[in-house]
């Protein structure tokens, strides 16, 4: 067998292995982030791809040529072709002996981008539910102190109304009616007490929004 032959023959096989190579490769997800990616130089090949196959079938089609020009006994000229088909294979059998090694930054970027893409999802879960949460208790303290309000207005009204009455009544009511009044100044007291708390707390609740 020839050098030629031993050429030809190295090329069969690296073939095979890049045709499986590309299906392999086809079959992970990482390898989408490296699609449309030249696996080689311009100055060494030709051929773009991403795939290992038309980076063979170049150096497949200078075999002729190269025959050619030996029979030709062209031996500067087969020299340089034969020089480069050697370059061409050798760089092909490295790289498809690293495989592996040629998709572990794009895995590692691919699992980060993933990673970071979670992370995201979680934080705006985390995000929008907290925002619920800060709105449903807003909402919720803007109905309580709606409320004390309006039980406020009720208390200054039987305030006002109790008030009217004791000075209307007769000396033997005065007191019973003063007690009341008394009784409804405090419970207004406390009710007044619990609005500036409600405020407060819807304050702090709108600072945390």
């Amino acid at each position: 067998m020839n050098y030629l032959d031993r050429l030809s023959a190295s090329l069969k096989q690296l073939a095979i292995k890049a045709e499986q190579t590309d299906l392999k490769n086809s079959r992970i997800k990482v390898h989408r982030l490296i699609e449309n990616t030249n696996l080689f130089s311009v100055e060494l090949f030709t051929s773009q791809s991403d795939k290992f196959t038309p980076y063979i079938k170049e150096v497949e089609q200078k075999l002729p040529e190269l025959d050619r020009l030996m029979k030709a006994n062209k031996v500067e000229l087969s020299t340089l072709l034969l020089h480069r088909i050697e370059q061409q294979i050798s760089a092909l059998t490295n790289a498809l002996n690293s495989n592996a090694a040629l998709h572990q930054a794009p895995k590692l970027s691919f699992d980060a981008h993933n990673k970071a893409k979670l992370n995201r999802a979680k934080s705006q879960s985390k995000f929008k539910n907290a925002t619920k949460k800060l709105f449903l208790n807003s909402q919720q303290l803007y109905q309580k102190l709606s409320e004390h309000h309006e039980f406020e207005r009720r208390l200054m009204d039987m305030v006002s109304e109790r008030e009217s009455q004791r000075m209307r009544c007769k000396a033997s009511e005065n007191a019973k009616l003063s007690a009341e009044v008394l009784a409804l100044h405090q419970r207004l007291g406390r009710c007044r007490k619990a609005i500036s708390a409600i405020e407060r707390d819807i304050e702090l609740a709108e600072k945390r929004n």
